[in-house]
This record gives C-alpha cells, structure tokens and sequence, in this order.
C-alpha cells in the first residue's frame, strides 16, 4: 500500500506543475492592468509603474512565474490587491462557508442519489425503476442558477419561510445546499442504478439466488457492496465538482464563500486571490482524486498490483 501510495503521490507533481503554468498564464492573459486598477484613476505613470515594480509585474513573464510558483509552494500568497489583507487570511475567512455548504450538499446529494439508484435498479423495469430516473433526468437538465431563483422567489419572496440568502443558521444552508446537490444528487443514481444492474447479472448474485437467498439480502449482502465501489470514485470527483464549482450558486444565495470572492476578485483583476484560489481549487481536487484512488485501492487490492 506504501508503495501504491507513494507512486500515486509522485504522479500528482507534473500535474500540479501543468496547471500552475495554466493558472499563471490564465489570470495574465485577463484583460486590464492591475497596478493601474490600485493605484485609481487619478495616479501618475511614475506611480502606477512603482505599484507594477512593487507587484513584480514589471519583469519578463517567466521570471515572474518562477517568482510566483516558489512563494505559492512555500505558502506565501501575496497581498490582495483591492483589501492590502494577506491573500492567506482573504481565503481563509470564505474557506468554512463553502466547505460547510459542500459538506452538506453532498451528503444528502449521496444518500438520495444511492438510494433512489438502487431502488431503480432492484425494481428494474417497474413503477420506481421509471420514477427514480424521471428525477435523474430532470435533477441533471435544471440549471442551477435558474432553479435557485425559483426557490428564492417561492420561499424567501411568495410564503417567507427561508431567507433570500447569507451565511448563519441552518436556514440559510437550505436553498443553496438543494440546489447545489440536486444535480449531484441524479448523477448519483443514474450510475448506481447502472452499477447495480451491472452487478445483479454476475454469475454469483444468480447463484445465490438459485440457492434460495431472499432477494432482500442478495440485493442487500452480495450487490450492494460491490456495486457501491465505482460509486467511491463518482463521490470523490463530485465532491471535488462542488468545492470548487460553487461559484454561481453562491452568487445567487449571496453565500460568502471561495465562488463569490472568485467572481469578485476577477472584476477588480486581484491576480494575488485569483492565483491562490485556483491553485487551491486545483490541489483539492488533486488529493481529492488520491484519496479515492486509496479508498478504491483499500476496496479492490487487485489495483495496488496492476
């Protein structure tokens, strides 16, 4: 497992590598001159040129990657642009509100989608089998953006049960958490319907049967485990998808989170935040996928020795 571990660990450098090249080369690329942007409209050349020098915006590009990627690998972020705070501490005041609300989203997003995907697949064919993937299919085709509008216009506007948005109470989890988790949550099902369907047709599940075992506990016992193995793997990805695509949602419900200080940070062209917060969005999903691929491999030993 050691070994396992430590060459998947290598084969995550060249790939935090490529994506600190992209990130770099991404946030340059926005239109505008940040040093132009802080120094205000009534700045000097002399002064905006002192802020370029001061940013290290005033180098050839690859030196300021270099720059850039060695202060980022030993945790120096910088300064924000628009607030002077250090890019650490901007980050770290959104990090919670947006890991709660992921938290939550995916864990009701889970439950519903596994249970709706195997009682989809145990009653192939019948009346939950149908019903299960009608809210599959339309959990998927709902625009996020649209159906949080929907919700904030029923229940914050119409009856005045939740608030329209904000971060505080278990109330305002509710909206934005349903709506971040509803397509999360018809992925979820779609495939373990498959995966179930896939499984009962195995040779041992049939056997069990013919022996008599009480179709509760082969769909129970002998499916549900192995079936819930490529579901591991869905899980981790889709909880990568939400922390960090969160961006819309929390721009809807007006959530204080990494999506909403994004947006921000890309209209005032703060490179020092977009930088770290695409790196960190990056890195998460890389050790998302490691540990997956740890649980899948604690799963399944036979992929520790391919």
């Amino acid at each position: 497992m050691l070994t396992y571990l430590a060459r998947r660990l290598a084969g995550t450098i060249p790939v935090l590598l490529a994506v600190s090249i992209f990130v770099f080369g991404f946030v340059h690329a926005l239109p505008g001159d940040p040093a132009r942007l802080e120094a205000g409209p009534e700045a000097s050349p002399a002064d905006i040129e002192a802020i370029r020098h001061d940013m290290g915006l005033d180098g050839p590009i690859w030196t300021q990657y270099l720059r850039w990627a060695g202060n980022t690998a030993q945790f120096k972020l910088g300064r924000s642009s628009k607030t002077r705070q250090p890019v650490a501490e901007v980050i770290g005041e959104r990090f919670f509100p947006t890991l709660w609300l992921t938290i939550v989203s995916m864990i009701w997003a889970t439950v519903l989608g596994v249970g709706i995907g195997v009682l989809s697949g145990v009653g192939r064919g019948r009346w939950q089998d149908k019903t299960g993937m009608v809210f599959a299919i339309s959990g998927v085709s709902f625009p996020g953006f649209w159906l949080g509008l929907l919700l904030i216009d029923l229940f914050s506007v119409r009856l005045g049960w939740l608030p329209t948005g904000g971060y505080g109470s278990w109330q305002n989890f509710v909206m934005p958490s349903f709506t971040l988790g509803l397509s999360v949550a018809a992925v979820m099902a779609r495939f373990t319907r498959s995966a179930f369907v896939e499984i009962m047709a195995e040779d041992y599940v049939r056997t069990a049967r013919m022996k008599g075992v009480p179709e509760r506990l082969v769909a129970w016992k002998h499916t549900l485990r192995n079936a819930l193995i490529p579901v591991i793997t869905l899980t981790g990805l889709q909880f990568g998808f939400l922390l960090g695509g969160a961006v819309v949602i929390e721009t809807v419900f007006s959530w204080p989170g990494l999506g909403r200080l994004l947006i921000d940070s890309v209209s005032f062209r703060d490179y020092p935040v977009i930088q770290a917060e695409i790196m960190l969005f990056s890195v998460e999903f890389v050790l998302i996928n490691l540990a997956v691929d740890v649980l899948y491999a604690v799963a399944n030993p036979e992929i520790r020795l391919k």
